[in-house]
């Protein structure tokens, strides 16, 4: 391995562990605040994050030579990307079991190859057509026979949310194919998005709250390093080796989410959210190794 690969490992392995932490930093950063709120406040810390950066690396400048139609633009994928996708998935990990989450969550790879077909125009070979078989079954898992899991009557209107939640974030994941600015340029217009979205929802479907005592440590790691710097370590893992080598990488992910949260909420070891995960990631890692 290069001195730069080892560095792309390094800093792609920083964002796994930090990536792995959205359900903890979920689940104890709404004890008291809403969704709504947790992600206000998140957002908040993660566009300043940001915009610090930027200011710091003299590239404010920038923000004023970018066109009003790729502003509308970049402002419509971060509410894909950032808002949408973020707000579905924290109600999800409020009112449900985080593992059942988890893997609706991850359905995002699938979804990404659902689109590619239809946006991209890309073909239907066998790696494709397992990641969606993989998808689909592990899907039908998590939302079969699991009623013991069920949190009142909002557990399919949740699992739903989620679902279209990772739809939004593969959506927002295939158009980003388009966009030309830089990453950190790019990264600080999303979360403004993110920002201003969750400032009117905050007010419409719920009201101001600062965090308290036992939030404000999930809200602040959350908004700095699982959606703030973890952005900028991405990118040092890109520029260090090439996608195709880090891509594969980020599988680990849900793996670590999983052991998080028998750690920390000591949930019930199912074999069917076991299954599931499999699928989920086994479909979206073939897909990837196809592409290299």
């Amino acid at each position: 391995m290069t001195e730069h690969r080892g560095r792309a490992v390094f800093w792609v392995l920083v964002c796994v562990a930090l990536w792995a932490l959205i359900p903890v930093v979920s689940k104890l950063g709404q004890s008291r605040l809403d969704s709504h709120q947790f992600l206000f406040w998140s957002s908040l810390i993660s566009f300043s994050v940001l915009f610090l950066t930027l200011v710091f690396q003299g590239k404010l400048k920038h923000l004023g030579r970018i066109s009003v139609k790729d502003y509308i633009y970049l402002l419509f994928l971060g509410l894909l990307g950032t808002y949408i996708y973020y707000l579905f998935l924290y109600l999800g990990y409020a009112g449900s079991r985080g593992m059942l989450v988890l893997v609706l969550q991850y359905t995002w790879p699938v979804f990404i190859v659902l689109l590619s077909l239809v946006i991209l125009k890309e073909t239907l070979d066998w790696q494709r057509l397992f990641a969606l078989a993989a998808g689909f079954a592990a899907v039908v898992i998590v939302l079969s026979g699991n009623s013991s899991d069920t949190v009142g009557s909002g557990f399919s209107i949740l699992s739903l949310l989620v679902l279209l939640g990772a739809f939004c974030f593969a959506l927002y994941s295939v158009l980003s194919k388009t966009v030309q600015q830089e990453p950190i340029i790019a990264s600080t217009i999303y979360f403004f998005a993110a920002l201003t979205a969750s400032f009117v929802s905050l007010f419409v479907f719920s009201d101001f709250a600062l965090p308290g005592g036992d939030e404000i440590v999930p809200v602040l790691l959350n908004g700095i390093l699982v959606n703030g710097f973890s952005y900028l370590f991405w990118i040092f893992a890109l520029r260090s080796a090439s996608a195709s080598f880090v891509a594969p990488f980020t599988f680990l992910t849900p793996v670590l989410s999983a052991v998080y949260l028998l750690l920390f909420f000591q949930e019930g070891f199912s074999p069917a959210y076991v299954a599931a995960l499999v699928l989920v990631i086994a479909g979206g890692l073939v897909n990837t190794i196809r592409r290299n």
